[in-house]
């Protein structure tokens, strides 16, 4: 089987790529950041508030169209803070539903495998009533971080991968 990294972060990793979407889009008050660490890390971290209807943060990394008819599942190389999150990917960057993964961290560096068939749609926090990923490609990939409380979180990233 064959594997396609889709992230390896290095000290050298571009960060261009990558941009910052919170609740501020619809009034909300979280806050979150995303850099590369003296060890070459991706951090995703923030603060998640309730104040005004909100209550998320998510990175989101646009990719040049990346084919997936070979792939069945997402490997996702990370440290976690014990919190729950969700990975997402987007078939077309252009759409404005994901197909959703949620998954737990442990507080270690863990490998989390997601099947891609798995992946449900959801828009605006709302599973779709559609079929799961059956995708051909994508375009990005999103971590977001909602779990209906006012926490901080913090979310190393080190590969993403397609197998």
């Amino acid at each position: 089987m064959s594997v396609n990294t889709i992230f390896n972060s290095t000290q050298k990793s571009a960060i261009q790529d990558w941009s910052i979407l919170d609740d501020i889009v619809m009034g909300g008050k979280s806050a979150s950041t995303f850099k590369i660490d003296a060890n070459g890390c991706g951090v995703f971290k923030g603060s998640i508030s309730l104040e005004n209807n909100g209550g998320f943060s998510s990175v989101r990394y646009k990719l040049q169209k990346i084919e997936v008819k070979e792939y069945t599942k997402v490997i996702l190389k990370l440290k976690g803070d014990g919190k729950n999150y969700q990975f997402r990917v987007k078939a077309n960057s252009e759409d404005s539903h994901s197909f959703v993964a949620p998954f737990s961290t442990s507080g270690e560096w863990q490998q989390i495998e997601i099947p891609l068939k798995k992946m449900y749609p959801s828009l605006r926090g709302r599973k779709l009533d559609e079929p799961n990923f059956e995708g051909e490609s994508i375009e990005a990939v999103i971590f977001l971080i909602g779990n209906k409380t006012t926490e901080d979180f913090k979310l190393l990233i080190e590969k993403i991968e397609l197998e």
